[in-house]
């Protein structure tokens, strides 16, 4: 049976559909700005390997948008005459005024409506359906959207800081303190999600040094870099 929500119940219901998902995730909206609260949502679960796709109608993001899009496994695609806006996991699916857009969830008064497969089977399947028919009808992006780097001399300066090591393997992962765990030591770490837990490497040389998710760079590296 659907569940009728309003602007705060279909804000907090998108997170539960973002954070419950397992295996796959469908996000369809129009227009494109996604607020920090979300984005960490789908960064953790874009670490899981899910299948995320994004589909929307606006082709011209902001820079920032663009490049945090590709920074990701997310798989986007433009729908021209986009107006639906939907959100979908392989439990639940939210279909709703509300756009992917931070200006909405904080000023505007919206409905939805949300549906549980186990409760009504039927609609969720026709849902999915019509999901399903927008990413076929939907041109996908690879290549529209690009690193912006101001200047030519900067781009070996990028590249080098591109990479980085994982706190625990020492395998080569892209530079991110806030992320200094590859994958697989990720989903190990996040059991206990314990930010001072001892690892073994520094996140930037990659040597062997006392490391943590609080503390991801040796000394050295640190006053090098701060």
């Amino acid at each position: 049976m659907a569940k009728f929500l309003d602007t705060t119940g279909i804000s907090n219901e998108l997170a539960q559909i973002i954070k419950g998902a397992k295996a796959r995730l469908i996000l369809i909206s129009p227009y494109l700005k996604v607020c920090e609260r979300f984005k960490e949502m789908l960064e953790d679960q874009d670490r899981m390997k899910l299948d995320i796709r994004l589909i929307y109608r606006k082709s011209e993001l902001p820079p920032q948008e663009s490049n945090w899009l590709k920074s990701l496994n997310i798989r986007t695609s433009i729908c021209k005459n986009l107006h639906a806006k939907c959100y979908i996991n392989e439990n639940k699916a939210l279909i709703t005024s509300m756009n992917f857009y931070d200006f909405s969830q904080i000023n505007n008064n919206e409905m939805g409506i949300v549906v549980n497969k186990e409760e009504d089977l039927e609609l969720y399947n026709e849902i999915f359906s019509e999901a399903q028919r927008l990413i076929r009808i939907s041109d996908e992006t690879k290549d529209t959207v690009e690193k912006v780097v101001p200047k030519k001399e900067s781009i070996k300066n990028f590249k080098t800081k591109k990479m980085g090591h994982c706190i625990r393997c020492n395998t080569d992962i892209t530079l991110d303190t806030e992320h200094p765990l590859c994958k697989k030591c990720y989903s190990s770490w996040k059991r206990y999600s314990d930010q001072t837990y001892k690892e073994k490497f520094c996140h930037i040389c990659g040597k062997k040094t006392k490391s943590s998710m609080k503390k991801p760079v040796c000394y050295s590296c640190y006053i090098k870099n701060k």
